[in-house]
């Protein structure tokens, strides 16, 4: 348990990269972490497209940004990019999402994502999610089907030096209690 909290505890979001290839091996570490994440009724409603060739992860990357907002600039220099395509659900898990109001799929997405980011972190690789990004852009590029939906892309590669700072998180007793809010 001490092992995985301090990988929980290492973890955090990287924004800034070495230029350093990722091996494939490494890769494919945290896609089939991604791969055995849990879902809803098991539906697995995911697809996972790595982005390794240079010259596309770049044009992807300048579709997360644009001149009003340049907060993900970084993400040309990760030279990995995991694009999550959210796929249809078992129709057992669109039934209970519909009953309960819960979209399972953005849940399994996020489950199998920080399996990513963990299984990274293991592998002394950064990363960091991205939720904006030009989505019809990024499917044109990756050839996604109209009817698909991205949930989240992931830069990945190895972080640069200085990347870290310290984690700041609310105390235990402000997020943490039993039995009752």
């Amino acid at each position: 348990m001490n092992t995985f909290l301090s990988l929980a505890a290492a973890r955090c979001s990287v924004r800034s990269y070495t230029d350093r290839t990722v091996e494939p091996k490494k890769i494919e570490h945290c896609l089939e972490a991604a791969r055995l994440a849990p879902s809803a009724c098991n539906a697995q409603p995911w697809k996972f497209i790595a982005v390794t060739n240079p010259e596309l992860k770049n044009e992807i990357a300048a579709y997360t940004f644009d001149p009003l907002l340049s907060f993900n600039r970084f993400t040309h220099t990760a030279p990995v990019l995991i694009v999550i395509v959210t796929e249809k659900p078992l129709i057992v898990a669109q039934i209970g999402a519909a009953l309960k109001n819960r979209d399972f799929n953005l849940i399994d997405v996020g489950i199998a994502a920080e399996h990513i980011c963990l299984a990274a972190a293991d592998e002394g690789l950064g990363t960091c999610m991205i939720g904006w990004f030009n989505e019809r852009a990024v499917k044109k590029l990756l050839h996604i089907p109209s009817r698909k939906r991205i949930g989240l892309l992931i830069t990945l590669g190895y972080p640069a030096e200085g990347y870290a700072r310290p984690k700041v998180r609310k105390s235990k007793n402000d997020v943490i209690s039993f039995n009752q809010y």
